[in-house]
């Protein structure tokens, strides 16, 4: 089992940054991928970045060049840094994990955080 903790939304101007956390806990050595979806208002979820010990970082295309996905080992916790911030980007962030038991996949999810940008 993994438990997963966010923080870090809140309300910024265009073009500003925001610093995501995701911090694990629980069988915390199964994890194999960590990632961060949005969802906006009406919208998809869509998967924003990720950081797998098998495929390694992964980046939407609307997001790169502007948000980072970073690991601190020291504290198990998934970090998005979000700089150059666009009203587009509004949506609710929810981390997320995948560990492999067994031959099959199990998700975790966090209860996510809002990130707004104004104009």
């Amino acid at each position: 089992q993994v438990e997963l903790a966010e923080s870090g939304g809140g309300l910024v101007q265009a073009g500003g940054s925001l610093r995501l956390s995701c911090e694990a806990s629980g069988d915390i050595s199964s994890i194999n991928d960590m990632g961060w979806y949005r969802q906006g208002s009406g919208k998809q979820r869509e998967l924003v970045a990720s950081i797998s010990s098998s495929t390694g970082l992964h980046y939407a295309d609307s997001v790169k060049g502007r948000f980072t996905i970073t690991k601190d080992d020291a504290k198990n916790t998934v970090i998005l840094q979000m700089d150059g911030l666009k009203p587009e980007d509004t949506a609710v962030y929810v981390c997320n994990a995948r560990t492999m038991r067994q031959g099959h996949w199990y998700e975790y999810w966090g209860q996510g955080t809002e990130v707004t940008v104004s104009s």
